[in-house]
């Protein structure tokens, strides 16, 4: 296979068919407990990224250094010094949403979806694979948090990217939607249950896109062949 083919279906991977959040469920305790607003969510979805890239490129240059007996333990040890780098970063720079999202940020130490790539793809692949999944995991599972977050968000308390100048700065005040005052939010999208709901509804919608674009490809291939048979072998006369 081609060079960009391979790297067009990590990133697909990564974004749609593997994606973490939606298909492993991998990180469901950030997932599900810091998406309260999608400003929440996307500086989560930024902070696991980051650490993932870094962690996928290191585990990926030291792969042949390390052996096997050991390599969960130095594995674990990459990945909190990044979470650490990350956790000071946030505190000095973007320290209100530290705040917001507090024990989550170094619980991504525990991320099962940063350990999990770090040993089932970054430690067999070169550096330049290494760094592609861990982009392209990264923003699926960001862009799963954001989503998350908006719909909770919106659902809830009738905003969106309410708070985003936690991010963005003193100009983004003005960057959050509202539904306005008299909006009556259900209560229940902002707590934990309703994490798991709406959760559960983006999975079913992922299943249910995923099955008609495999009877689309089913329907095309039938097409192709005479009589709707793939590959039927045409009928021998004997003579």
């Amino acid at each position: 296979m081609p060079t960009r083919d391979r790297y067009r279906n990590l990133f697909r991977d990564g974004l749609w068919g593997n994606n973490q959040a939606l298909v492993a469920l991998l990180g469901l305790c950030p997932l599900l407990a810091v998406t309260t607003t999608a400003t929440n969510g996307l500086g989560m979805g930024l902070a696991t990224m980051a650490v993932l890239i870094l962690s996928n490129a290191t585990v990926s240059l030291i792969r042949n250094l390390v052996r096997p007996e050991v390599r969960l333990p130095v594995f674990v040890l990459v990945i909190a010094s990044f979470v650490t780098i990350v956790e000071l970063t946030m505190k000095a720079y973007f320290f209100e949403l530290y705040h917001v999202l507090g024990l989550f940020i170094p619980l991504i130490v525990t991320n099962c979806l940063i350990i999990g790539r770090a040993e089932a793809f970054a430690s067999k692949n070169h550096l330049d694979r290494a760094v592609l999944d861990g982009v392209a995991m990264g923003l699926g599972f960001l862009l799963v948090l954001t989503l998350l977050g908006g719909i909770r968000e919106l659902a809830g308390q009738g905003t969106l990217f309410y708070q985003a100048d936690l991010m963005f700065g003193e100009l983004a005040k003005d960057f959050d939607l509202s539904l306005g005052p008299d909006f009556q939010g259900a209560l229940i999208a902002i707590l934990p249950p309703g994490a798991f709901l709406f959760l559960g509804f983006m999975i079913a919608l992922k299943n249910l896109f995923d099955q008609r674009a495999r009877r689309r490809r089913a329907a095309r291939t039938s097409e192709v062949v005479p009589g709707g048979a793939v590959g039927a072998e045409k009928p021998q006369v004997l003579a």
